[in-house]
């Protein structure tokens, strides 16, 4: 059966849950989703897309809406995968497609619906040995008689979030109390919020790939194993948080490790924990993990991403568009259009290795 690829973009919020909410980007991922397909289209793979001639920088063009209408389209214009490039959640219509058999490249959605709880995936970690900050979660319901067993400044954040977006550095007791009223207040996030120590040291981010065959040199590479990509180094935070990117391109506070950091033993160290990581939760598609050292220079695992943007510079007028993810993979010696090329290589060979 001949290979055809349709991207889907969150078309509405995803539901609450238990209180926790999780805010829906502006355009549902439709950018990076069009830039996916038209980069995959570049290298003459069959996209499938709305209309015959989509428009390069139109992002609707090339994607199609997480509905089930917007799904059934997709099949009827005769994609035979669907790319996930979306928010998924336990009850998502995808999971119709998916008892009928539709191949997909992203994750099952009733794994992101566990995975993308942060108290809940820090959790299993800690209980599987990895480093992972102290943390506590506060509800509306006690919000006046918390008690943390970790010292000033901490960080507060959504349960389930999206990069530094709602991320707060809290310096004190009282000003943790007062943003805490406020977030209960405008109830972006739900009525459950995430506290955890602030690391005041070097931060890094590490995607780490499902196992697979990839072609890595212009040479076929077998990944028995999940594998992470080279990190990533932040910096130019701001007030201790680095900024969400939809805010500040990761292009202008961002760069790969050298080979020689690369290659240094706490590197890694921290890339198998993240490897290890991902073997945890199963992760059938690129995962993204962020890191960050405490005083001492140990680092410890506080975001698990289970879709890590996937923005890309393929087309002209995206050119500082690239993601934590891109700027890894070109330190391999993949562009965007070999990363995507790689990433669509593995759905059936892994999905068929853990059905």
């Amino acid at each position: 059966m001949e290979i055809k690829i349709a991207l889907l973009y969150q078309s509405a919020a995803a539901p609450e849950t238990n209180g926790v909410i999780k805010p829906m980007k502006n355009g549902g991922y439709a950018d990076s989703g069009a830039d996916i397909a038209y980069a995959l289209k570049a290298q003459q793979v069959n996209v499938i897309t709305p209309t015959n001639s989509p428009q390069i920088d139109n992002d609707l063009d090339w994607v199609f809406p997480d509905t089930t209408i917007g799904i059934q389209r997709a099949i009827e214009l005769g994609a035979t995968v669907i790319w996930l490039n979306t928010v998924l959640y336990k009850g998502h219509p995808i999971e119709r497609f998916l008892e009928n058999g539709i191949s997909v490249i992203g994750q099952l959605p009733e794994a992101v619906d566990r995975f993308d709880d942060k108290w809940v995936t820090n959790g299993l970690l800690k209980a599987n040995h990895l480093p992972i900050p102290k943390s506590t979660i506060i509800t509306r319901q006690n919000v006046s008689n918390f008690l943390l067993n970790f010292p000033y400044p901490v960080v507060a954040k959504p349960i389930r979030g999206r990069g530094s977006q709602g991320v707060h550095f809290v310096e004190s007791e009282e000003m943790l109390h007062s943003l805490l009223q406020e977030m209960f207040a405008e109830r972006q996030y739900g009525d459950v919020l995430y506290v955890e120590e602030f690391l005041p040291g070097e931060e890094l981010t590490i995607t780490v790939m499902p196992p697979g065959t990839y072609q890595i040199n212009n040479e076929a590479v077998v990944k028995p194993t999940h594998w992470a990509l080279p990190p990533v180094r932040r910096f130019n935070h701001q007030n201790g948080i680095a900024p969400y990117n939809g805010v500040v391109a990761v292009v202008h506070n961002s760069a790969v490790l050298s080979t020689f950091e690369t290659e240094m033993d706490s590197s890694k160290q921290l890339a198998a924990q993240c490897e290890m990581a991902a073997s945890i939760v199963n992760a059938r598609a690129p995962i993204r993990i962020d890191c960050r050292a405490n005083a001492a220079g140990k680092f410890f695992l506080f975001d698990l991403n289970m879709k890590p943007n996937m923005t890309g510079p393929s087309r002209p007028h995206r050119h500082d568009q690239a993601s934590l993810t891109a700027l890894a993979a070109k330190s391999i010696g993949w562009d965007f259009h070999s990363l995507v090329a790689n990433i669509a290589n593995q759905y059936w060979s892994y999905a068929k290795k853990t059905s």
